[in-house]
Formats: C-alpha cells, sequence, structure tokens
C-alpha cells in the first residue's frame, strides 16, 4: 500500500482537495491507479487535465526505481496509514496523503509549539524567538516551523540551543534547502530533527505551496506562537488555520506603532494569547517549566554582582552603552567588560555597535 501512497502524493502534490475527492470516488491510492482511464475521465470531468496527467504517470512509474531513488538521497515516504504518520496530521481537514521525511517525525506524545513569525525581523524580534525557542525545547516541547529566514529559523536556532527537537515543514521538497542561506540550518535539523514536506524530491518552492504548507506547521502543534508580523503576513495565515484546527493561537507584543508588531497586537486584540515570556507561555499550555526555581538560582548564583547589576539593564530590546552606564553609574572600561563577560557565558548578545541585548 505504502508504494501506491508514494505514487499518488507524488503525482497530486500541491493538490489536497484533488486527492480527498479521489479517495471518496475509489477508496484507496491502489484503486485509483488501478481505475480505467475513461472512467477516471467520466467522474472528474472539471479535474480532466490533472487526471490526464495521473493517467499518463501511472504508464511511467517504476515503484521500484522510484523508491530506490528515495533511499538514494535519504528520504522515506510515510503515508497516513503507516503507524509512524503524526497522529495529530490526521485530525485537520486537508491531511496531507503522506509525507516524505529527512530525518525524525515529531513524536506524537510529545507537547509541540510552532513558533512562525516575520522573514524581515528586528534584532527584539530575533532574541525573543532565540529565548521562546531555547526555553520551550529546554522543556521537553518540540518546536515546529518552517525555517524560513527571519523569526522561523532563529526560532529553531534556539531549539537547537535548547538542545531539544525541532522539525522543518517545507514549500518545496524535502531535499531543497530553502532557503540557501539555511543551510547550516537544514543540516543541523537533518541530524537532529526533522525535515519534512508533502512534496516528491525535487520540488522547486512555488509560491502557492507555501499557504499549503501552512496548515500542516499548525497541524503538528498544539499551539502556534507567532513572533513579529506585519498587518498583511503569512504568519497570520498560519494562525487562521490553527484557530481553524482548534488549536489556541498566542503572540508576542512588540513596541507600538512598529510595522513589524501590527500583526500580533491585532491577534491579541481579536483574542490570541498574550506570550510575556517562554515561562508564562508553558504555564498556559499547563506544561509547568522543569526545575525553574533550581534554574534561576543557578542563574543568579553564576553572576556576580556587578555583572547582575549590569544584566539587570538588558532587555530583548537593544540598548545603548552610554544607557547602561547610566543607570549602573559605572565607567564605560568597565561596563563593556562586564558585558563580554555576560556575552561569553551567553547572557548578552551585542547587536550592533555598543547595543547590547540579553540572550535570557
Amino acid at each position: 500500500m505504502e508504494a501506491y501512497w508514494h505514487w499518488f502524493c507524488s503525482v497530486l502534490a500541491g493538490e489536497p482537495g484533488l486527492q480527498e475527492k479521489l479517495l471518496e470516488r475509489y477508496g484507496t491510492p491502489g484503486a485509483v491507479f488501478t481505475a480505467e482511464e475513461k472512467e477516471l475521465e467520466a467522474n472528474f470531468v472539471k479535474s480532466r487535465i490533472r487526471i490526464a496527467e495521473l493517467c499518463r504517470s501511472r504508464k511511467a512509474w517504476d515503484f521500484g526505481k522510484e523508491e530506490e531513488a528515495l533511499r538514494k538521497k535519504g528520504i522515506r515516504f510515510v503515508s497516513r496509514e503507516h503507524p509512524d504518520f503524526p497522529r495529530r496530521l490526521l485530525e485537520i481537514p486537508g491531511s496531507p496523503g503522506g509525507l516524505f521525511v529527512k530525518g525524525r517525525l515529531p513524536a506524537g506524545e510529545s507537547p509541540a509549539v510552532a513558533v512562525v513569525g516575520a522573514r524581515e525581523c528586528s534584532a527584539y524580534g530575533r532574541n525573543a524567538a532565540l529565548w521562546f525557542g531555547r526555553v520551550l525545547a529546554e522543556n521537553g516541547v518540540q518546536v515546529i516551523s518552517g525555517m524560513a529566514r527571519g523569526i522561523d529559523g532563529f526560532g529553531q536556532w534556539g531549539a537547537l540551543q535548547g538542545k531539544g527537537e525541532t522539525f522543518a515543514v517545507l514549500g518545496s521538497g524535502a531535499d531543497v534547502c530553502y532557503p540557501a542561506r539555511n543551510r547550516e540550518l537544514y543540516l543541523r535539523l537533518e541530524r537532529e530533527g526533522g525535515i519534512l514536506s508533502e512534496n516528491p524530491p525535487g520540488t522547486p518552492p512555488l509560491k502557492h505551496l507555501f499557504p499549503l504548507r501552512n496548515r500542516l506547521i499548525s497541524g503538528l502543534a498544539d499551539a502556534v506562537l507567532v513572533i513579529e508580523a506585519k498587518e498583511k503576513s503569512g504568519s497570520l495565515i498560519t494562525a487562521d488555520l490553527a484557530l481553524e484546527q482548534g488549536k489556541d493561537v498566542y503572540a508576542v507584543p512588540g513596541r507600538l506603532k512598529d510595522a513589524l508588531s501590527s500583526g500580533c497586537h491585532n491577534l491579541i486584540r481579536q483574542g490570541a494569547g498574550l506570550a510575556v515570556s517562554p515561562e508564562k507561555l508553558l504555564e498556559d499550555l499547563q506544561l509547568f517549566p522543569k526545575n525553574r526555581t533550581l534554574k534561576e538560582e543557578k542563574n543568579k548564583m553564576a553572576l556576580e554582582s556587578s555583572e547582575d547589576l549590569v544584566y539587570s539593564c538588558l532587555s530583548l530590546q537593544a540598548i545603548n552603552l552610554d544607557a547602561v552606564c547610566s543607570r549602573t553609574k559605572l565607567p564605560p572600561q568597565e561596563v563593556l567588560g562586564i558585558l563580554t563577560r555576560l556575552e561569553l557565558k551567553g547572557y548578552a548578545r551585542e547587536i550592533y555597535k555598543n547595543y547590547y541585548a540579553r540572550v535570557s
């Protein structure tokens, strides 16, 4: 059966509606494969062009050769009837017939949160995505995203920093790294998480495939977290799909009048959960942070009093060196030395020249 599903999902990739109609009529991909061409054309007049392509594909499809091609690319195909198929996706409208996978699949028994947002994000958004991704992962939450540049990618980098599980759903084939600049992240996910797609290998990142993949990002998660989104943003499509699927939606607030925060503020106005910290988000999801008190004490002990003083001046929004000096009443050279130590310990990051932000 898996072989027929592989053929079915490869030929009809990007058309979940037609897939469902064919399955409603014939029951299984195997029955579609053996159905008479004239019968198929008569039953699906409105889709005659795609039906003609499907019929031609049956004549050229070599099951053994196609299976070997997947193996050589390090990809496996998992149909919705396979026991490893993510159960969350079985519960959404337009459930895919199968997935092409590099690495692992998300674990059904573990909680999962999708982290999405602006591609052209700010330093504030980047730090927030890293922070949420890391803390969620440290607490056993799987981070789902689209490996896009900006918030998606930073959320997944944060999850890797937290030594947790993170999975990317691509709008291309699982063997196509898009965007190319995220090659290092792609390779890390292949080794330490998973790369998923409902499109066959070699599929380029076509525009119409991205809204379709968004339903899988939200579908694989228990909740969707939006970090920075303009008023009209692809991330809001994911949020809408999540609501249709019965999932919770959360948004990170930003600065007033900031275009990158307008989408998040609108979500909050419409009833989305307010995500002020990953710990609060974990509490809202009833996934209480592990050893939070112990960890906070450990962090506090790891900082000297002067470091703690400087660290208390930092936030996710970058602050100028002069402002830190003014608040701490310490000379610039001493503050610079402290900030350098905080960077080495992983508590601070220089965003641009003499501007620093909190990392954790």
